[in-house]
């Protein structure tokens, strides 16, 4: 019995190391090098820079934007607020009490400023990720008379500029990039 132990213990530990430097070396070193050649902006966070160089954003991690100059993300329930190292939802279901407790507040702030008649739900519930960087075109639209009135600009011109940064895809309904929106913005009446 030992020594059929001891004969059969020397492969077993061959074939960790072998498949530790394998799967945890050789393939991950593989397909960061791979992603680095072929989608080097996706593998390096989809990072948004000003003209400086200076990194303001991620086109595929939602960031607070809390001025009324700006169109204003979801929610988030990640940490205190688009934290990527606490990515997760809420895990609140729609007939949670603690859900609605949370949102009520939310769409009465959001109807405060300006958002008429029913308040689309992603201006006031996270995400699953807690980390969305898009609104539904809806969600923007409705926030469009606000950041008008806050800039001085006439409201079609502001819901104009929305519509030009909806996108679709083959998967997935349409949607606004929010940090994408308010660059535009930017560059159409420049903050103060």
């Amino acid at each position: 019995m030992g020594k059929d132990f001891s004969s059969a213990l020397r492969p077993a530990i061959v074939m960790t190391i072998l498949f530790a430097a394998l799967l945890g070396i050789a393939y991950p070193l593989a397909m960061t090098g791979i992603g680095q050649a072929i989608f080097p902006v996706q593998a390096n966070g989809s990072l948004v820079r000003e003209a400086g160089g200076r990194v303001i954003g991620s086109t595929v991690v939602g960031q607070a934007f809390t001025s009324d100059r700006y169109f204003q993300t979801r929610p988030s329930a990640a940490g205190k607020g688009y934290d990527g190292l606490a990515s997760s939802g809420s895990n609140l279901g729609p007939t949670s009490q603690a859900l609605i407790d949370r949102v009520k507040p939310d769409v009465v702030r959001r109807q405060r400023e300006g958002v008429t008649g029913g308040v689309p739900a992603d201006l006031v519930t996270a995400s699953g990720s807690g980390l969305d960087p898009d609104l539904s075109p809806a969600a923007a639209l409705a926030q469009a008379s606000r950041v008008a009135r806050v800039r001085g600009l006439p409201t079609g011109r502001v819901e104009s500029l929305v519509t030009a940064h909806i996108e679709t895809s083959m998967l997935g309904d349409p949607h606004v990039n929010v940090l994408a929106l308010n660059r535009a913005l930017d560059a159409v009446a420049p903050a103060r």
